[in-house]
């Protein structure tokens, strides 16, 4: 005498069979094929907002080039994962189908009507966490959350929202990097530093006259989301407790908003060089290279919570 399952559509477990056949560690061939038609007629779905978001980060690699490796880390999170991802049964929860089919109506909605990138990329978010949950499962959505959770930072942040948050960052920018450059030149002579709005007056001890507009390009904002995508993959990466990652996704406005006083503080320096150093590729170039030392202070951090964490599992209880 057998007996039925009563859970809803449940697909059978992997046999042992299968479990040896897995490709990539872990799709059957017919997952595999399941999964592919699906992520074709996903990406044809939304094929707009995936071009709109190619584009901008393509031809803007100063500001949204980042968004750009954003889906590889999100699919080398779900690959560390691959064994229990195989070993977890898979689900059909027809529920999800709701804010699955919310998030194409938004979509739409924001596609044909007010034209909003942002809000397109959010729907685009929700209705592949929704799917993911339909035909897996919860248990399933317990190892792909935070990954598809992670693609919510390759979104480019609309343009009406930034000049908001612009003018206070670049308040800051000017703030910080007029204290920094007093400390630098006032002590030995070498220059002096007025903060004239958001722009800095650097005199040199000749008399020479080199003006620093700290622009909008130079506000810092598009740093923060950099700053911010950094942040969450070393914490994803490096951090097995919430609390660590939390701690981590915290520090990164913090040291985004100090590594942009820092860039404007070395603009301000290179323009007593040569004012054209200061100028076009420079931002890019010194944007680029200090995310080498954010990334290493959000590393040390890591280090420094494992280390607590160890230290405390020695102690006795």
């Amino acid at each position: 005498m057998t007996t039925q399952s009563t859970s809803p559509n449940p697909i059978p477990a992997q046999s042992s069979s299968d479990d040896e056949g897995l490709i990539l560690g872990m799709f059957t061939r017919r997952g595999l094929v399941i999964t592919g038609v699906l992520g074709v007629l996903f990406v044809w779905l939304f094929h707009q907002w995936f071009l709109f978001q190619l584009k901008m980060s393509w031809e803007n690699k100063e500001d949204w080039g980042h968004a750009l490796v954003i889906p590889f880390i999100s699919g080398y999170l779900l690959w560390l994962s691959r064994e229990k991802i195989a070993q977890t049964e898979v689900r059909v929860f027809w529920p999800a189908i709701v804010p699955f089919l919310v998030g194409i109506f938004a979509y739409s909605y924001n596609l044909f009507f007010i034209s909003n990138p942002m809000l397109q990329g959010f729907s685009m978010v929700l209705s592949l966490g929704s799917m993911v949950l339909m035909i897996t499962g919860p248990a399933m959505l317990r190892y792909a959350f935070l990954p598809i959770l992670y693609l919510l930072l390759m979104i480019t942040i609309s343009e009406a929202i930034m000049l908001q948050v612009t003018f206070k960052l670049q308040m800051l920018a000017s703030q910080g990097s007029w204290l920094m450059l007093s400390v630098i030149g006032e002590p030995f002579g070498w220059f002096s530093v007025d903060l004239v709005g958001n722009r800095l007056d650097i005199l040199t001890s000749s008399g020479e006259l080199h003006p620093l507009n700290v622009a909008e390009a130079c506000s810092g904002m598009r740093m923060v989301v950099a700053f911010y995508a950094l942040a969450g993959a070393v914490a994803l990466l490096g951090c097995t407790q919430w609390w660590q990652r939390i701690a981590l996704i915290l520090l990164a406005g913090p040291v985004a908003i100090l590594m942009n006083m820092v860039r404007v503080t070395v603009l301000g320096l290179l323009t007593l060089v040569d004012p054209d150093l200061a100028s076009g590729d420079a931002h890019t170039i010194i944007g680029t290279l200090l995310l080498v030392p954010s990334l290493g202070l959000f590393m040390g951090v890591v280090w420094m919570l494992n280390r607590i964490i160890g230290s405390g599992q020695e102690q006795p209880a």
